[in-house]
């Protein structure tokens, strides 16, 4: 996602004048910063792969924690405990560690894309930025990371930048995110599963449901491997940072496009329209996350979008991408993205 927290009044141009901006180049403590802080992801979200492509391992491996899912949460010993259990069982259990591997590599690499897309493209335009930060969660918590982030820290100078550097990201980490679905669809396996089994359903993308057409690969009875898990992550993250909200990326997209004006409308609707399908989540799925994007969403909604420098037309080849950005959000966007049981 980028960010940015300088804005500036609008001005119009017919004409796109060239970057002449200087960017700072970060330090070696600012790159100790964001390695050390990439390193702590990737270890957080390969303990998540593991405990998700195993999830007997804490019965297996913990020994009088009184039970791994209760005794996580209520007591901080118990949850060291429980961590250094499945540290240990993954070490001497090659193939769990190999999944939990797969299953970060997979991960960050869609986030690491995505990113990548912003910063080279901030790059591209002048506009000084950080390095992505990549946010660690607490070891065994589900996806392993809160996701990543850049900061644009000076004004973009034209709206075909703001632009590019919004819409980069999200469709860098598509294009990275397709073949690690096809991987997770393909290799599926499937087993029979008893009428009325509890538990937490991963429902499908439109994205995977039309991969599993192409090779007719039912999804019905399948159990999600470690690249199912990354891509499914990775198209939620999409789609999230997709919706025209703010100074999420489909909100960049938005204000470029439509403007100022209509940006703040468009938001406005999505909220609502996101609000509605929160409510329904809870009531059909049994599935309180919608209430979290929403919350996120009321918070974006209240940020003041920067103005680029100059407002030039974007020109017919941005309208085609903007148009192939709405696919890819209709491709990754779930309005009910879990069930539970």
């Amino acid at each position: 996602m980028a960010d940015s927290d300088n804005g500036q009044q609008f001005g119009f141009s017919t004409t796109l004048t060239a970057p002449t901006r200087r960017y700072q180049k970060p330090t070696a403590r600012q790159w100790a910063l964001h390695i050390g802080l990439f390193l702590l992801t990737v270890v957080t979200t390969t303990f998540c792969g593991i405990v998700m492509s195993l999830p007997d391992v804490g019965t297996a491996s913990s020994a009088g924690s009184g039970g791994f899912a209760g005794s996580l949460w209520l007591i901080p010993w118990y949850y060291v405990q429980a961590v250094f259990e499945i540290a240990r069982f993954a070490l001497t259990h090659p193939p769990a560690l190999v999944q939990g591997l797969i299953f970060s590599g997979s991960l960050l690499a869609i986030l690491a894309s995505h990113e990548s897309g912003h910063y080279l493209f901030c790059r591209y335009y002048g506009v000084d930025a950080t390095l992505p930060f990549f946010i660690p969660q607490p070891p065994l918590l589900i996806p392993g990371t809160f996701g990543a982030f850049i900061r644009m820290k000076s004004v973009v100078p034209s709206r075909r930048a703001l632009f590019d550097i919004g819409l980069a990201g999200p469709l860098a980490g598509f294009l990275v995110m397709v073949p690690i679905a096809f991987a997770g669809v393909l290799t599926l396996k499937h087993q029979n599963i008893p009428p009325g089994s509890s538990g937490i359903t991963f429902n499908d993308p439109l994205l995977f449901r039309a991969i599993a057409r192409a090779f007719k690969i039912s999804l019905d009875d399948g159990v999600a491997n470690s690249f199912y898990l990354a891509g499914w992550f990775g198209a939620l993250v999409t789609a999230l940072n997709l919706m025209p909200v703010g100074q999420l990326d489909g909100g960049h997209g938005t204000f470029s496009v439509f403007g100022k004006h209509a940006h703040r409308r468009i938001g406005q609707v999505a909220f609502a329209m996101m609000a509605i399908i929160s409510v329904l989540g809870w009531f059909w799925h049994g599935s309180p996350s919608g209430f979290v994007y929403v919350a996120l969403l009321a918070i974006m909604l209240r940020v003041r979008h920067p103005q680029p420098e100059q407002m030039e037309p974007l020109g017919t080849k941005r309208i085609i991408i903007a148009m192939i950005t709405l696919l890819v959000f209709a491709l990754c966007f779930l309005p009910f993205p879990i069930t539970i049981t």
